[in-house]
């Protein structure tokens, strides 16, 4: 279980600065929710927060003979960060399953152009985690489809962000579904609807360290978590069908 964050840096935000609260009116998600490149992160300790603010990094430098930690921002966060400069729309997703296979669920955060949000989540009686993981963006994505704006998305999961990014995808289709080795692409179903979204709007996707802190990934996982444990879950049909 991540260790609970009790200081939040908001390093660009309405109002910089370190809070110790995320939700109410004082607390930090007021200060990011719909602000552009917005760049914050939870921390356990006020001293590392701190460090955040002055732009210092995590990691483990010798002081006086010994390791001390220093706090920089994670380049994954500052990279999503940087790419919503231009991208009003903002997609945040992950998903997982319970022993993998398992009883699974995603969620995802929308947050849309004007600062308002939207939250999903769903889940499956036995699925897989990467099955969850493509769920949450797809049903992301498809709440902001049509709007006609530039689109980033963010998920803790490679398999997700460099199966796009990196083209992987694109290439598993090109060859009926099958891997450079010629072996099969699992998950053929739902990369078929993710690239079908993807190549329909102009979406960038951005890989964020899970349980680091970042506000929208916790809140993504703790939806996912409680659809994965909720009773009555339909079958993942597609789970049984995929090669």
């Amino acid at each position: 279980m991540a260790a609970k964050k009790k200081y939040y840096a908001v390093l660009r935000g309405r109002k910089p600065g370190i809070y110790t609260e995320w939700f109410g009116p004082e607390g930090a998600q007021v200060q990011v929710t719909g602000f552009p490149a917005a760049q914050y992160k939870g921390f356990e300790r006020k001293e590392d927060a701190e460090a955040f603010m002055r732009g210092q990094a995590v990691d483990t430098l010798p002081v006086g003979g010994k390791g001390k930690k220093v706090v920089k921002p994670p380049s994954a966060l500052l990279q999503a960060s940087s790419e919503a400069e231009d991208r009003p729309i903002r997609v945040y997703s992950d998903g997982g399953a319970i022993g993998n296979p398992g009883p699974g669920g995603y969620g995802c955060v929308v947050v849309y152009e004007d600062g308002s949000e939207a939250v999903f989540s769903g889940g499956f009686s036995l699925t897989t985690n990467n099955r969850m993981e493509l769920m949450g963006a797809i049903v992301g994505l498809e709440a902001v489809k049509g709007r006609g704006l530039p689109v980033l998305l963010t998920s803790d999961s490679r398999y997700v962000v460099q199966g796009i990014e990196k083209k992987w995808a694109l290439g598993w289709r090109a060859r009926g579904w099958k891997k450079s080795d010629g072996t099969p692409a699992l998950n053929a179903d739902l990369w078929e609807r993710l690239l079908e979204l993807s190549e329909a709007m102009d979406v960038r996707f951005a890989w964020v360290k899970g349980h680091s802190g970042h506000p929208e990934n916790e809140r993504c996982d703790t939806l996912a978590q409680a659809a994965a444990r909720s009773g009555n879950l339909p079958p993942d049909r597609g789970y049984g069908a995929s090669p």
